[in-house]
Formats: structure tokens, sequence, C-alpha cells
């Protein structure tokens, strides 16, 4: 589809446009050996690897049969609403960020976006939300950023 197209060669070029600023940043001689450039350049390698997903997604479905391709033209205004509450929900949680903390505000986040996206699994939904929480924050501890602990002890 040309909608995947567009958003492979934006996916791109955000990566080289992001990576190219990273490598702008200038490098200190004293501090952390990994520098201010080592979490940007994750970013970036990830930009590209979703990207590399994208194509290989991209290649695997123009083999496969299109359902739905008679209503190619026709215009379904509940995924308007969808992305709507998308954008509500992360305007709610930029709100409750500070207050709720990383942790809290992240798992709570990223929970209901899982429960609508990936109904029934309540469980896994759960699971998934709170250790990428927890394991995301001991990342970040690790390499000394400053995250809001909000309402938890630690």
């Amino acid at each position: 589809m040309m909608t995947d197209r567009v958003i492979l060669v934006g996916t791109i070029v955000v990566a080289g446009v992001y990576l190219f600023a990273t490598a702008q940043i200038p490098v200190l001689e004293i501090g952390d050996p990994l520098g201010p450039k080592a979490f940007p350049r994750l970013l970036g390698l990830g930009l590209l690897i979703a990207a590399g997903l994208l194509f290989a997604e991209m290649r695997k479905d123009r083999r496969a049969p299109v359902p739905g391709a008679a209503r190619v033209g026709s215009h379904d205004w509940r995924h308007l609403w969808v992305i709507a509450g998308v954008i509500v929900w992360t305007g709610a949680y930029y709100a409750a960020f500070e207050r709720l903390g990383y942790v809290v505000a992240t798992a709570i986040y990223l929970f209901a976006l899982m429960a609508w996206f990936n109904r029934g699994r309540w469980v896994t939904n759960a699971l998934a939300s709170v250790l990428f929480c927890l394991l995301s924050y001991a990342m970040f501890v690790k390499l000394d950023v400053n995250l809001p602990k909000g309402i938890l002890p630690f």
C-alpha cells in the first residue's frame, strides 16, 4: 500500500536526520565513557530496525491477498475516533506524568492502550506493561537519567 511506503520512507528519513543530529552532539573528555550519544544512537538504531521490520512485512503482505480490497475507497470514521482517543489519552499521560511518576503513569498508559488494541489478554497486557516500566526505569537509573518518582518510594 502507498501508506506503508510513505511511512517507511518517512521513518528512514527521520532516522537519518536523527542520527546525523546525534553525531553533532559534542563529546566531553570528562564524565561517562559512553558520553551523551549512547542513548540517542540506540533510538536511531531502533528506528532503522523498525523500518526494516516494516519493509519485511510489506514484502510478505504483497504476496498475500488483501481482505476487504473492494472497500479501498470507503471512509471509516471509527479510525479517526481511535486516533483522537489515543491523542487524548497521551495528553492525560503527559499531564499525570510528574504527579504519578514514570513507573505508575507509564504502566497505566501502556496497559490501557494494550487493553484496547490487544483485547481479552488481561494478564499478558498487565505483565507486559508493568515489566516494561520496571525494566526501563532500572535502565534509566543505571544511565543516571532522573525520572519522576511520583507516588512510589523508590
